[in-house]
């Protein structure tokens, strides 16, 4: 009998080094990697900085849905059964690094890969609960409370056990986007959140995650 060889895939490598099918690509801050109704061929694995992927309406009206920090996929719409064209906006928030996997070796990988696969799956997986718990939070939540758990998310990458988290900068545009509010409301809710001790701001954020995580339970 032969035994079963084992795959010496490596799967940090693959996704952060150029290959065939494969490019590494370097945007400044408000750069597109995409524009929505561009053809879906190709998946980016982000390395540095912070994308924003954003909807635009046929009325010309904008919404942030996602924000992708690094060590995630974006632009996974080319791994559908019939890619087509991007539904969504990519858009750099800073100057970012990021591999550029063609469809056709992404779908090689996919199937020849196990580890590499199930890396994807669970990335989609994660993607599909947050964006269920998404739509409870904007039917069910109000702005206020919408707002600080999206602050709470955006401080997830700190290291674990530290209770403030420094965030990526991001403007009160796009925090209000992914609430589904207004700038000047986005304003007045970080304000009451500063002197209820729950962040500070001087050009960035911080956010104080224990508390913040008390007044979402209240």
């Amino acid at each position: 009998m032969v035994p079963n060889s084992i795959s010496t895939f490596n799967v940090a490598g693959f996704l952060h080094t150029a290959g065939p099918g494969r490019q590494l690509v370097q945007l400044e801050s408000q750069q597109a990697f995409f524009l929505q109704g561009d053809p879906a061929d190709c998946v980016f694995y982000l390395h540095k900085g912070r994308v924003k992927i954003s909807v635009l309406s046929t009325t010309g009206k904008e919404a942030t849905i996602r924000l992708v920090t690094a060590n995630n996929f974006f632009g996974e719409k080319a791994m559908a059964t019939e890619p087509g064209l991007r539904v969504t906006s990519a858009t750099a928030v800073t100057a970012c690094t990021a591999l550029r996997i063609a469809r056709p070796e992404f779908l090689r990988v996919m199937r020849q890969e196990q580890a590499f696969a199930s890396l994807f799956s669970n990335f989609l997986l994660d993607c599909s609960l947050r964006t269920q718990a998404d739509l409870v939070d904007q039917l069910f939540n109000r702005a206020e409370k919408r707002l600080a758990r999206l602050l709470l998310i955006l401080a997830e990458n700190s290291k674990p056990g530290e209770d403030d988290a420094l965030i990526q900068p991001i403007s009160q545009e796009s925090l209000a986007s992914m609430i589904g509010s207004t700038r000047p409301r986005v304003n007045a809710f970080m304000s009451r959140f500063r002197k209820l001790g729950f962040i500070n701001y001087n050009g960035r954020i911080r956010v104080r995650k224990s508390l913040l995580s008390v007044f979402l339970r209240d």
